[in-house]
C-alpha cells in the first residue's frame, strides 16, 4: 500500500445531495490520484447508505482510507454495525475509518428514535471495540437496549479508528475523553478552532489519555475563484441552513464566540420564516442575495479566492491546532489547483 502524498488533505463524498451514488467510485478515485489521505461518507436515507457507498470507495482504490461522517449508533442494531465496519476493515486491508454522530434531533423524532445520550455512545463504542477483538457480550441491558449474547468469533482480533462527529463545547470534551478523532463542522474560524483543540485536549487529560493521540479535523469549505452565484450557493445557502435548524446553529455559534442576536435576527427575517424547506434546497438567487445581507461577513469563514488564498487558509488552519483539513463544498477535482499551492506552502 503506497503512502498518500497529503495524508493530512482530504474531502467528501457526495458532497450534499445525489441522484447519482455511483459518482463515489470517480470521485474517491480522483482524490486518490491527487495524493489525498482521506476521503468522507455523510450518509443520508436516500441513496448514500454507508455500508455501500464505502465499499464502492474501498474497492476501486488502493491507498486512500474511507470514513464515515457520519453514520448513527443506534440506526443498526450494533452487531451489525460491527460487522459492516469488520468487513469494510478487512476487505480494504485497514482502510475504513468509523465517524459517528448523535443524529439530527427532528430526524430521530420522525424515525420513531430516542435521541442518543452520551452513555449510550459510550456504550456503543466499547460494545463495537469488544466485538472486533473477539470478545462476547452477554446479558448486557442498558442505553444500547437488551443484548442477551453477542459474538462475531473468537478469531476476530481487529482495531480500527472511531471518530466523533460533532462540534458542541461539551460535546468536544466528551469525544477526547472516549474517541480516537474528532470531525469538526464547517464554518469554524480560528478561534472555534483553537477552543475546540483545547476543549478535546482537555478532555483527553481528565480520562488519563495523550491528547496529541486524538485527532482533529477541520471542515474548510473552498470555493477556487467562486462566481457570485458559487457565493450565494456554497456558503450562504450552506450556513443560512445550519441557521434554520433549532438547536443547531447555537452550538455553532458557543463555539466561536459569535453573538446570539444575529441568530434571532435572522430567524424573525420574513423572507427566512417564510422558507418551506432547507434554505440551499429551495432559495432562488434573489432570496440567497437577501439573506447574504442577514448573515456577518465572518461566520462565512472559509478558504475563498485563488489558489494561493485557498491553501493559506488549509495552513491556517493546521497551525491552530487540526491535524488534518477535510474540503467542503469542492470536489478533489475542482480543488487541484489549491493543492498544487498548498504543497508549495507546505514545503515553504
Amino acid at each position: 500500500m503506497k503512502n498518500p502524498s497529503f495524508p493530512e488533505l482530504s474531502c467528501y463524498l457526495l458532497p450534499g445531495h445525489t441522484s447519482t451514488p455511483a459518482d463515489a467510485i470517480s470521485e474517491a478515485q480522483e482524490a486518490e490520484t491527487l495524493g489525498l489521505g482521506k476521503v468522507w461518507l455523510s450518509e443520508r436515507f436516500d441513496v448514500k447508505d454507508a455500508g455501500v457507498i464505502c465499499a464502492a470507495a474501498l474497492a476501486s482504490t488502493r491507498n486512500i482510507h474511507v470514513a464515515t461522517a457520519a453514520t448513527n449508533i443506534h440506526t443498526r442494531h450494533p452487531l451489525v454495525l460491527a460487522t459492516m465496519c469488520s468487513s469494510l476493515h478487512l476487505i480494504s486491508n485497514g482502510r475504513f475509518e468509523l465517524g459517528l454522530s448523535r443524529g439530527v434531533a427532528i430526524r430521530n423524532q420522525l424515525m420513531g428514535l430516542e435521541a442518543v445520550t452520551n452513555q449510550q455512545l459510550v456504550d456503543g463504542i466499547d460494545i463495537l471495540r469488544k466485538l472486533w477483538k473477539g470478545e462476547k457480550i452477554m446479558g448486557y441491558d442498558g442505553p444500547m437496549g437488551k443484548l442477551p449474547y453477542l459474538s462475531m468469533g473468537d478469531w476476530l482480533n481487529i482495531s480500527l479508528p472511531i471518530h466523533f462527529v460533532g462540534f458542541g463545547p461539551k460535546s468536544l470534551r466528551f469525544a477526547g475523553k472516549h474517541f480516537d478523532g474528532v470531525h469538526l463542522h464547517t464554518f469554524v474560524t480560528p478561534n472555534g478552532l483553537k477552543r475546540a483543540r483545547a476543549l478535546v485536549n482537555e478532555g483527553a487529560a481528565s480520562a488519563g489519555r495523550n491528547p496529541s493521540e486524538i485527532k482533529l479535523w477541520a471542515v474548510v469549505a473552498t470555493c477556487l475563484n467562486p462566481s457570485r452565484e458559487d457565493f450565494l450557493r456554497k456558503l450562504v445557502a450552506r450556513m443560512a441552513t445550519y441557521m434554520q435548524a433549532p438547536g443547531y446553529a447555537e452550538m455553532l455559534i458557543a463555539l466561536n464566540g459569535w453573538n446570539m442576536d444575529v441568530l434571532e435576527r435572522f430567524r424573525a427575517d420574513a423572507v427566512v420564516s417564510a422558507m418551506m424547506g432547507g434554505i440551499d434546497s429551495v432559495a432562488t438567487l434573489e432570496q440567497l442575495e437577501h439573506i447574504s445581507t442577514l448573515i456577518p461577513h465572518e461566520w462565512l469563514y472559509a478558504a475563498i479566492g485563488n489558489a494561493e488564498t485557498c491553501a493559506e487558509v488549509w495552513q491556517e488552519n493546521l497551525h491552530n491546532g487540526a491535524d488534518g483539513i477535510v474540503i467542503h463544498g469542492s470536489t478533489a477535482q475542482e480543488v487541484k489547483p489549491v493543492i498544487d499551492a498548498y504543497k508549495k506552502v507546505r514545503n515553504a
